[in-house]
């Protein structure tokens, strides 16, 4: 039996891995906390839950339009407009199972082989592999912590070749909590306008912001850079949807077309009963969403305190999501137990077997020096988990 190469070549999801992994260790008793988790620790609203029963009761179980119900586009219209200054009309919209297959649908509408794919890393896990899938390259830009793992236009100019088809942009971002400033945004669009660049922005946690900072929408800087941005979003972060499976994408009437299109062949279109129960979410899941950003606003400033006040730890301040991406390279070279810790892989293994605590290497976002942590998790745990970390760090020696 012969499998596709691409296929092959793919990596599986490290951080859906990993969180297998713990779950599984809990399952057989073990007492793991885990911090690897991109989900929210809260339950669905029940509002959006209610509203999702009714819908089963209304027997709105058939099939729907490959881009989504009409109630639903007109629903993310509204929540463009008032959330992030964008106009949209519902033939500009498209409804999917997540907002990972709205960024691979367009990856593949956008991109073949032999083109090339600007990606700033860290980056989230599953754009590099999306990209190859389409027999394109994706170019990984490296940032740094000192810099809060962002990037200026100008050197992100010094990657674009003729190949350069499209800049992925998430902010806030996945796994660093960094989000682009209105100004640095605009550098970037000029560049990109410029050189007709096209841009999948993934925004799943614009919601989701703390210290009185906004995530602005590229494509709302002009016109322009609209008619050269898909603007990516989704249920699963701000309303604790993340089973639900609805992600939605809006922009220019020819992309989202293709997307449609070639939707219509793979799942035909996103669960009925999620689309209803999304409606209910955009409408009237404010509250909700406003008191799950408190509370991952106070996990947050306990997370940044302490690896701060831990030696041989560094890390930057994230402004949104709920992740924090630490920098433990100083403890590479260690031992435990005649092992040594050489890498990020390494280190999170060390602290999973030995410590009991699951973390997310590095080297799955592209900067092996880091971890990812979440901090979707009650605050017993994280501070249960961050004595284990510390406690583990002790346990390594030179």
């Amino acid at each position: 039996m012969k499998i596709a190469k691409k296929i092959v070549n793919m990596k599986p999801s490290p951080t859906i891995g990993i969180s297998s992994l713990a779950q599984e260790m809990k399952r057989k008793g073990v007492d793991v906390i885990s911090f690897a988790a991109g989900q929210p620790d809260f339950n669905t609203p029940e509002n959006v839950k209610e509203a999702g029963i009714q819908a089963i009761r209304d027997n709105h179980t058939k099939y729907t339009p490959a881009s989504g119900i009409p109630e639903l586009k007109e629903a993310v219209c509204r929540k463009f407009k008032k959330d992030n200054n964008l106009e949209y009309s519902p033939d500009q919209v498209i409804v999917s199972a997540g907002a990972k297959q709205s960024i691979y649908l367009a990856t593949q509408v956008l991109l073949e082989e032999g083109d090339e794919a600007i990606i700033i890393a860290p980056y989230w896990v599953s754009y590099p592999d999306q990209v190859e899938l389409t027999g394109a390259k994706p170019v990984i830009i490296d940032t740094t912590i000192e810099d809060d793992f962002k990037i200026s236009a100008a050197e992100i100019e010094k990657y674009i070749t003729d190949k350069t088809q499209v800049l992925i942009l998430n902010s806030p971002s996945n796994p660093t909590g960094s989000i682009f400033s209105e100004s640095e945004l605009e550098e970037i669009t000029e560049l990109c306008v410029r050189n007709n660049i096209f841009v999948i922005s993934d925004e799943i946690y614009d919601r989701l912001t703390y210290d009185n900072e906004n995530a602005t929408s590229i494509a709302s800087i002009n016109d322009q850079i609209k008619n050269l941005t898909l603007t990516v979003n989704g249920a699963s972060k701000t309303f604790a949807m993340t089973g639900w499976r609805v992600g939605y994408a809006a922009g220019p009437k020819e992309v989202v077309g293709g997307m449609t299109k070639l939707q219509s062949q793979l799942d035909t279109h996103c669960v009925s009963i999620s689309q209803h129960a999304t409606i209910e979410a955009l409408e009237h899941g404010e509250e909700a969403a406003k008191k799950m950003v408190e509370a991952f606003d106070e996990r947050r400033k306990y997370v940044v305190k302490r690896l701060n006040n831990i030696e041989g730890v560094k890390t930057n301040i994230p402004k949104g999501a709920f992740y924090i991406f630490p920098q433990v390279s100083t403890h590479y070279g260690k031992k435990f137990n005649g092992t040594i810790i050489n890498d990020s892989v390494s280190f999170c293994k060390f602290m999973l077997e030995e410590m009991k605590i699951a973390l997310v290497p590095g080297s799955a976002f592209g900067d092996d020096k880091c971890l990812r942590l979440s901090y979707a998790a009650s605050m017993q745990n994280i501070e249960e988990g961050l004595n284990r970390f510390e406690n583990g760090l002790k346990k390594l020696k030179d």
